[in-house]
């Protein structure tokens, strides 16, 4: 094993791991191989003070997101040998308030026949008081043709995921291999599933639905009859629940479209998430009656988002932050990839809102900055933080420069190429974020600037920044905003506001 090529020759252009190395089992790794490889990544730069991120290798789509037994529980796509996508596992982390996780390692390894070439995405769901998953077992034949099957499973009390029932063990008439990610909701004395599929016929991204009484044998019940006829070649990801607004029940369905073509500030990602809103699907008829498309998320680094329901009955919102076939610069480490932040979801006139969880406030340690803000100003020095600002009368032309290499306001200088802006034009409502010379640079061939024209003036902004991450919520979550950027020198962290007539408060964290 140690004589393997274990990275990226580049972060421009991956290499393609032989096969023995890209699915090797856990099961078939010493454990002093596994320990070497997380103590580089510990001493790597870039990790995340409070985010989830793997001790090791790549981790990508929330899994199992749920709340059970007095935690909440999130399992994730983890291939620990490395920053790419190989034979995935699952891993799992608890945490009785969605900051402090309790590290519960991997879950599931795929060293099944029928899960030989991976454990793929699936939900969470309570049975006889036990917790099940559904979820997309991969496995590949020796001419390396892929199938799957969309699998029951268990969490026995050792806290490991074994097989229970092969539910759907072949691809319904209709429909491509590209048929997974079941996610699993209970509604009138039944369980549902809704999986990402494409279709034979047309190559056309869409989704079904299948039922269950037991929560072990299901039957598929049809196709979701939506008015996107002509949406992308694969819906990865679906999760449809309910939110209220103004008294009445709206059905929400997330998924992440592949195939769709960019516009002008919109689609600027290799893969696209987002949702439609419209009344609750018709579980006999599968017809779902809804609105526009949106994406979740305007930011460069978002995808395959997955919901559950607190206790309280908040519907919370994790994602992947990274996307698929793009390298990072953390890829020459061994590593890659966070989560976002925990965000609750709102419905307000036909649109989702995402704010930050209640919770984070408790992360807030030191307050650095706390003013009415007439002039430029030097905010702080910090590398984990958040910073709230808001102007009752709407934001005029602003500048917040983030993670500078000198407290100095004129960016020209030379020692102050480096930094990641978020920018503000009053004129036009709108809201820029440019990570150009953030560092770095990666993934340009997808632009190093997003743009966000806004509805109504902008009165506050809300944002975490964690070493290498930023999330950004305008307006109080009306729009949403996550990233990646990677300074060449991480312990620059200068924090300045170019404008004025804004109340600020930065918190370190």
């Amino acid at each position: 094993m140690n004589n393997k090529k274990t990275q990226f020759s580049s972060i421009n252009q991956k290499i393609e791991w032989d096969r023995e190395i890209r699915y090797t089992p856990l099961t078939e790794v010493s454990a002093f191989f596994l320990e070497t490889l997380k103590t580089r990544v510990t001493n790597a730069p870039w990790r995340l003070g409070y985010h989830i991120q793997p001790t090791c290798g790549l981790m990508n789509d929330p899994n199992g997101f749920c709340f059970f037994a007095g935690y909440y529980h999130l399992f994730y796509q983890w291939f620990p040998l490395g920053p790419v996508h190989g034979l995935k596992h699952w891993y799992h982390v608890k945490s009785k308030n969605l900051i402090d996780w309790i590290d519960c390692g991997v879950a599931l390894v795929p060293n099944e026949a029928i899960n030989s070439h991976g454990a793929y995405s699936g939900s969470a769901f309570i049975l006889n008081e036990e917790l099940h998953f559904f979820y997309t077992a991969n496995r590949r034949d020796t001419n390396w043709q892929r199938s799957c099957s969309q699998v029951i499973a268990k969490l026995d009390s050792d806290g490991f995921i074994y097989t229970v029932n092969e539910a759907i063990s072949s691809i319904p008439s209709g429909y491509t291999e590209h048929f997974r990610d079941p996610k699993v909701w209970y509604e009138d004395n039944t369980f549902y599933a809704i999986i990402g599929a494409q279709s034979s016929i047309n190559y056309k991204g869409t989704a079904v639905i299948y039922s269950s009484r037991d929560g072990i044998e299901w039957k598929m019940l049809g196709e979701i009859q939506t008015q996107l006829d002509d949406f992308g070649y694969m819906w990865e990801c679906p999760d449809y629940f309910t939110l209220d607004f103004a008294g009445e029940t709206h059905g929400i369905l997330i998924f992440s479209p592949q195939g769709i073509e960019a516009q002008e500030y919109k689609y600027q990602n290799i893969y696209q998430s987002g949702y439609i809103v419209g009344s609750q699907i018709n579980l006999h008829s599968l017809s779902f009656v809804h609105g526009e498309f949106e994406e979740l998320d305007f930011g460069f680094d978002f995808y395959a988002p997955q919901t559950t329901t607190a206790p309280d009955g908040r519907r919370i919102l994790f994602a992947w932050m990274g996307l698929p076939e793009i390298a990072y610069p953390t890829d020459k480490d061994g590593w890659a990839h966070c989560m976002t932040l925990p965000r609750e979801l709102y419905l307000c006139n036909g649109k989702i809102v995402q704010k930050p969880i209640k919770e984070l406030v408790n992360l807030r340690k030191n307050r650095l900055f706390h003013n009415e803000i007439v002039e430029d100003t030097f905010l702080g020095r910090c590398q984990t933080f958040e910073l709230e600002a808001s102007c009752l009368n709407g934001f005029t032309n602003f500048q917040l420069v983030l993670y500078a290499s000198s407290p100095e306001f004129n960016a020209s200088k030379e020692e102050n190429t480096q930094q990641l802006i978020l920018r503000y034009d009053a004129k036009i409502q709108c809201f820029i974020i440019d990570r150009t010379n953030a560092g770095i640079v990666f993934a340009t061939e997808y632009g190093t600037t997003r743009k966000l024209y806004l509805s109504k003036p902008l009165t506050h902004i809300q944002v975490f920044g964690d070493y290498s991450s930023l999330e950004v919520f305008i307006n109080e979550g009306e729009s949403v905003a996550s990233l990646r950027h990677f300074p060449s020198f991480p312990e620059n962290n200068n924090l300045i506001w170019n404008g004025r007539h804004a109340k600020m408060t930065l918190w370190q964290y």
